[in-house]
């Protein structure tokens, strides 16, 4: 299945922000307090300079997945180990997913309903969107975007009333350790989680402007978590938004105007699970069609282990933390180093490797 650069690019756009609204803005508020505006820009700079790593890996086999060609680079069983533990990480991160929605619709929206409920109703749809192929899902992601977008527009204006210029005050208060340590959050989450566009890139029709599309939606993604943790400080206050389970929901909650125009927190909601639901989907397609690579399957293309796959995610979903607390602790202070191992140290790896054998094809070549 082939999609276009202009899907290409709204599909990095909502990956980029996918579950970030909800939780996010906590990390670098913890970190750098009022500075965690700037720790966010930070992250976006030092985010694009991984994309534009991870491009460069990419355009090494362009008509090859990250799995084909790590076998190529590393030797077909180095290969197909490098490659189930990067569907290892896709099914953790699909699992830990899955878990942040039940805990959030439990607690905020559903509380009397069992949390297999949701897991089930939502795996259901992600199953029934990685059946349906890569196309549907960016078809899916670009009639949702213009949904996001508005819905994003009116939370941001419905705010203004609420925001309060000295909770930025005072700027660079701790120097530029905390902020750096803000940083490490803004990008790894957003951005090295976009690796697993590596997967997809022989089926972008305008093969050319990948490189270039991805930059502009990666930047445009990272655009929108620095306009909401800007916010989210100029309206809570940095020490709300630190000790905040959902700063985002917290956020959303303060619309207030003129004591009519309220409670209309759903809005964040609705954004959150739409961004969530194209990167779980797209994340648990990518995680399948690895799977059928790694295996050799000819006859692949329908996915034959997505429903199994989805099963055993329902089911790990619910192991994988006893509470919200826990997963917020995990992904602070050790997702970010996962994230890195396979966005930068593997690309680090298939380049150091393929720069190797071209170095050693040209010496064969020279003493033939």
């Amino acid at each position: 299945m082939k999609i276009g650069a202009r899907q290409f690019t709204i599909l990095v756009i909502l990956v980029t922000i996918g579950d970030s609204l909800l939780v996010l803005p906590a990390i670098p508020a913890f970190e750098a307090k009022q500075d965690a505006w700037i720790a966010a820009i930070v992250g976006l700079i030092i985010g694009l300079v991984v994309i534009y790593l991870i491009c460069t890996v990419g355009k090494l086999y362009p008509q090859l997945t990250l799995i084909q060609y790590s076998e190529k680079i590393l030797g077909k069983w180095p290969g197909k180990m490098v490659g189930f533990l990067f569907l290892c990480y896709l099914f953790v991160s699909i699992s830990t997913h899955t878990r942040e929605i039940d805990d959030f619709f439990t607690t905020e929206i559903l509380p009397n309903t069992p949390m297999m409920a949701i897991s089930f109703l939502f795996i259901g749809i992600v199953v029934m969107a990685a059946i349906l192929g890569l196309e549907v899902i960016a078809r899916s992601a670009e009639l949702f975007f213009p949904i996001f977008l508005t819905l994003f527009f009116v939370l941001i204006v419905c705010l203004t009333p609420q925001i309060e210029l000295q909770n930025l005050q005072p700027i660079f208060e701790g120097g530029m350790k905390p902020i750096l340590r803000g940083s490490f959050a803004t990008t790894a989450f957003p951005f090295m989680e976009d690796v697993v566009f590596l997967m997809i890139f022989p089926n972008i029709i305008q093969a050319e402007k990948i490189k270039k599309r991805f930059i502009i939606g990666a930047m445009l993604g990272g655009i929108v978590l620095i306009l909401f943790i800007t916010v989210s400080i100029l309206v809570l206050g940095p020490y709300d938004v630190a000790n905040s389970i959902y700063p985002g929901y917290a956020l959303s909650k303060k619309i207030n105007i003129g004591n009519f125009i309220q409670r209309i927190e759903i809005i964040l909601a609705v954004m959150w699970l739409l961004t969530t639901y194209i990167k779980v989907a797209f994340y648990f397609y990518i995680m399948n069609l690895g799977l059928v690579q790694i295996m050799e399957i000819k006859n692949g293309k329908n996915l034959p282990f997505a429903l199994p796959l989805g099963l055993i995610v329902i089911v790990f979903s619910l192991l994988v933390s006893p509470h919200i607390a826990y997963i917020i602790h995990v992904i602070s202070a050790y997702w970010p180093f996962l994230d890195g191992v396979y966005s930068v140290l593997l690309p680090l790896l298939l380049l150091f490797v393929y720069w190797l054998r071209k170095i050693f094809k040209k010496q064969d070549k020279w003493s033939s």
